[in-house]
């Protein structure tokens, strides 16, 4: 019986593929989603050691085609820039260090996976990130670090203020 749809956004790793597969078994009706950020042009030479990267978009789709999900790329190049590359350039220059994945999650990813879940019908978005979601008594989700310090990806999330 299927749950409804849903929308799992696929890195190209392990962590999302499997969060896509285990949904799919639970009766997802899962889509897969990734994101195009960056020419591959504009980074160093080893694309490789970057993230969110074409080799990542192409273990995506060969994921989602695996498990028979349809999968979408989202053309992220502009916004990824203005909202996550210049404000990560010029707090570097100012001599914080900023993490350009929390910016991301911060005020890109969420926003635009959100978007599309919303577009295609489907009831949210799951991802690979390792941390654990708690419902209060209250209703409210509080987020933890996952069971597993040497895998924690809390860290990643702790600037989201909707979880669920």
């Amino acid at each position: 019986m299927k749950k409804g749809r849903i929308l799992a956004a696929m890195s190209g790793g392990v962590d999302s593929s499997v969060a896509a597969l285990l949904l799919k078994k639970e009766g997802w009706d899962v889509i897969g989603v990734s994101m195009d950020l960056y020419k591959p042009s504009q980074t160093h030479r080893n694309e490789d050691a970057t993230c969110c990267s074409l080799n990542d978009l192409y273990d995506a789709r060969r994921v989602c085609d695996l498990l028979e999900i349809p999968y979408y790329v989202l053309n992220l190049r502009d916004e990824f820039r203005r909202e996550v590359i210049d404000p990560f350039v010029k707090e570097y220059q100012s001599g914080r260090t900023p993490n350009p994945c929390i910016l991301c999650n911060e005020h890109l990813k969420f926003r635009a996976l959100i978007r599309k879940a919303d577009e295609l019908g489907a009831w949210g978005v799951a991802t690979g990130h390792y941390a654990v979601i708690r419902r209060e008594p209250d209703g409210r989700n509080r987020l933890f670090a996952a069971p597993d310090n040497s895998k924690d990806q809390s860290y990643f999330l702790y600037s989201k203020t909707s979880l669920q």
